[in-house]
Parts: structure tokens; C-alpha cells; sequence
């Protein structure tokens, strides 16, 4: 029998019984993907791939700051920088962010084409997530997991 969904991301009964549906990690999958593509092709003896490769860390660095909030609490950060990730606190906001990080790895392209195509899906999609809520006019909620609303709140 086929499965049905309340919500998008509600849960999902197949006759028998309900099982809770998460959202999708893609924010975590480019965290994984911007740094392991930055490092693995900053080994290449091209100097643009080098720039982009370079890219993708700071990406994916930023990104990890981005989405684990409990990190601006326990790493010695300068409130500079604390001020500009608290900025991509809507879904606007991350939609915007994800979708610039992703246009600058398509631009890698220009070069050649590398594995870092990967992580320009990757962002891609997860602006094309945030631009959906955003559209949907749906709330932008952490994740607890993450260090997102609940967690943080609990160490202080």
C-alpha cells in the first residue's frame, strides 16, 4: 500500500503504523562535501582550482558555524564574525547564502570541470530548500541536534 503524508515533513503512515519523518540533512551533507571536496582538490596543480577549492573551505566553514549555533558559544569567535552569521537566521537569509556558495562553485566550471560540481548540487538544493520554506512562509526552526533551539539554551 502506498505511503501517505500528512505534511511534508509530518509523519507518514503506510496502514500499519506512523513513522516520523525528519527533514532532509543537506545542510550537513554540503558541511561534509565543501570540506572534503576543498581538500581534496587543493592537491591539484592548477592555481583556479586551487582559488576554488580554497572557496569551498571557507564555505564549508562558514556553513558549520551557520548551522551549529552551539559553536559560536564555544569557539573563540570575534563578534564580527558572531554578527554576520547571526544574519542567516530566516529562510530567505539561507537561501541567499547557500544559493551565492553554490553559484561560486558552478564558476569552477569555467576552468574545468572537478568534483566540485558535487558541492555546488549540493548548495544548490539546499537554497532551492530554504527558498521553498521561505515561499511557504514556514518558520525557520534549528536543528535540536545541531546545537540549534534547545541546546544552546541549555548551557547558559
Amino acid at each position: 500500500m502506498a505511503a501517505w503524508t500528512n505534511k511534508a515533513l509530518g509523519a507518514v503512515s503506510n496502514g500499519h503504523a506512523s513513522i516520523a519523518v525528519s527533514e532532509p540533512p543537506t545542510g550537513v551533507i554540503c558541511i561534509i562535501l565543501c570540506l572534503a571536496l576543498g581538500i581534496a582538490n587543493i592537491f591539484s596543480f592548477d592555481a583556479v582550482i586551487i582559488i576554488f577549492s580554497v572557496l569551498c573551505l571557507i564555505s564549508g566553514l562558514i556553513l558549520i558555524f551557520a548551522e551549529v549555533p552551539f559553536l559560536l558559544r564555544i569557539c573563540p569567535t570575534s563578534p564580527k564574525f558572531d554578527a554576520f552569521i547571526r544574519k542567516f537566521t530566516t529562510n530567505w537569509m539561507r537561501a541567499a547564502m547557500y544559493a551565492v556558495m553554490s553559484v561560486v562553485q558552478w564558476l569552477s566550471l569555467i576552468k574545468s570541470a572537478t568534483s566540485l560540481i558535487a558541492a555546488a548540487v549540493f548548495l544548490l538544493l539546499a537554497a532551492l530548500f530554504y527558498a521553498l520554506a521561505g515561499i511557504k512562509s514556514q518558520e525557520f526552526v534549528g536543528s535540536k541536534t545541531l546545537g540549534g533551539q534547545g541546546l544552546a539554551q541549555m548551557i547558559v
